[in-house]
């Protein structure tokens, strides 16, 4: 897919110029995306096809949610909260990488899989839905390579250039890999496949509605705005409650 590198690598480089804080996230998918297709290159998942359509997909969701922000300042929920979150100068560069994880994970992972698992479910074999699940999974070990690349590329620099003490950018590694990600990544499975249980029509689209609520309560959490405090001020028992740990 050198057409999705390529166009993000496009909005980076605008947004570099611009002085657009957006571009924390993008520049981070981006490293992830290029890690993941070069794992299907690789043929490291039991179906390439189908993680294939999945990045493509999943891509799909955030350039929409972009789209749609930039056009009419609508769209889910959670975006428009952390699209809006981007032009605050109190935000962190963690915040804002972790604001576009949360939106982009729990809330457009769960509907690409709900888009790509609902048409084939009910007849895949045990055997192939966990293969599915098992892809799923592989991600978050691609995922945990790209960490380190992320954060030497992307928020160390961006905190310098934001005056931000290294502190800010210091606990990327643990939050990310060990607990964000992949808590979120397995809540996001479960939900999906909950979703996928629903029928067709309104309470599909309530389940979906449901789904972009839950991201934007975490956004909340994340940049500051619930009970008036940060994220990293919350005791942990609140933290592992929200699945934030």
């Amino acid at each position: 897919m050198p057409a999705l590198i390529e166009h993000m690598a496009s909005r980076i480089s605008q947004w570099e110029r611009e002085g657009d804080r957006r571009t924390i996230f993008l520049a981070c998918y981006q490293r992830m995306t290029e890690h993941m297709l070069a794992s299907v290159a690789r043929n490291e998942f039991h179906d390439s096809v189908w993680v294939e359509r999945l990045i493509g997909d999943f891509a799909d969701y955030y350039f929409v949610a972009l789209s749609r922000w930039e056009e009419e300042r609508a769209g889910p929920a959670v975006w428009q909260h952390t699209f809006s979150g981007a032009m605050r100068p109190d935000v962190t560069v963690v915040q804002h990488l972790l604001l576009g994880i949360n939106a982009h994970i729990n809330y457009d992972l769960v509907l690409v899989l709900d888009d790509l698992l609902r048409p084939e479910w009910s007849n895949l074999s045990d055997r192939e839905r966990s293969e599915r699940c098992a892809d799923y999974d592989a991600v978050n070990r691609v995922i945990a390579q790209t960490i380190d690349r992320v954060q030497d590329e992307v928020v160390a620099p961006y905190a310098r250039a934001m005056r931000m003490l290294d502190v800010v950018c210091g606990p990327l590694d643990e939050w990310c890999t060990a607990h964000l990600i992949r808590n979120w990544r397995s809540d996001v499975w479960q939900l999906a496949i909950q979703l996928i249980a629903v029928a067709d029509g309104k309470e599909r689209a309530d389940s979906r509605q449901r789904v972009d609520q839950l991201a934007l309560a975490r956004a909340r959490l994340l940049s500051g705005d619930a009970l008036g405090a940060r994220v990293f001020g919350y005791p942990l028992r609140w933290l592992n409650r929200l699945r934030l740990l």
